[in-house]
């Protein structure tokens, strides 16, 4: 029968539910049991059982030893296809823009690649004194805002091994040159919400970092706002960085990496 009819309507409800079950243990810190998901969708046990059972069988959830239910492996392997059907460039490309107008420097985008980052992305602003970098052009992690703000929001055992491979080239006379100090900065980053190159990679040049943090939490790239350290002033980095922020939150809706609902993940 077509939709309209009562069993269409039956249908239309029982995807409504099966979608309400995942929204609630995606929502959940801990695995939920029978009576907990009949209780909060107020449905009957029965009807609760009947489609965790075929989300199950499909492996959209997943059962605990305790009999107790969770977000299944399935749904994982479903969102990494997802971001990759999408192109993060192209997806941040007008959030990019938007930041460039109201910072009027030049913003990059970025991904972590070994020890280096690479920028994918580089839109300029129409002032006289701009970046001279390019896309596909690659730098150190230690002495750049971006690489810098990716690797604080990383686990420590990651940074534990990109800090192996770092090698700890001097670029000006503020770059950083071990790896305790630029522990020391990764977790200034972390508490501040985002990364600071401070003349460390060129000199006369400053930069600001906001990492995008993927649904997992865990930075697939990071966005920057460069320009010279005489208009990109200590002062002003709150300020864009409030900007960033914005930025980020705005490629996280559409990579859907967060919800409408919620907030961007970075303090600033």
């Amino acid at each position: 029968m077509r939709d309209g009819t009562p069993q269409g309507t039956y249908k239309v409800q029982a995807l409504d539910r099966a979608f309400a079950v995942l929204d609630l243990l995606s929502e959940s810190e801990m695995p939920l049991g029978l009576a907990q998901v009949a209780a909060s969708l107020q449905l009957h046990k029965s009807t609760a059982h009947r489609f965790l059972m075929v989300l199950e069988r499909h492996r959209m959830v997943e059962r605990t030893p305790n009999g107790k239910f969770r977000l299944g492996l399935r749904l994982f392997d479903f969102g990494n296809r997802a971001i990759e059907q999408y192109d993060l460039r192209d997806r941040a490309q007008p959030h990019l823009r938007r930041l460039v107008a109201e910072t009027e420097e030049t913003a990059h985008l970025a991904l972590l690649e070994a020890a280096r980052v690479i920028y994918i992305d580089k839109i300029e602003p129409t002032r006289s004194v701009r970046m001279i970098t390019r896309i596909g052009a690659s730098n150190p992690v230690h002495c750049t805002s971006v690489g810098k703000a990716i690797m604080a929001f990383l686990p420590p055992d990651r940074v534990t091994e990109i800090l192996r491979r770092v090698r700890f080239e001097r670029m000006t006379h503020r770059t950083i040159m071990t790896p305790d100090a630029l522990r020391v900065e990764l977790e200034k980053t972390r508490r501040r919400g985002y990364a600071v190159d401070d003349e460390e990679l060129e000199e006369g040049l400053r930069c600001i970092a906001v990492p995008l943090l993927d649904a997992q939490h865990q930075p697939v790239a990071a966005v920057s706002v460069s320009g010279p350290s005489f208009r990109v002033t200590a002062q002003k980095l709150p300020s864009i960085a409030n900007h960033m922020l914005q930025c980020v939150r705005g490629i996280s809706l559409d990579m859907g990496y967060i919800s409408a609902g919620r907030g961007a993940r970075v303090p600033v």
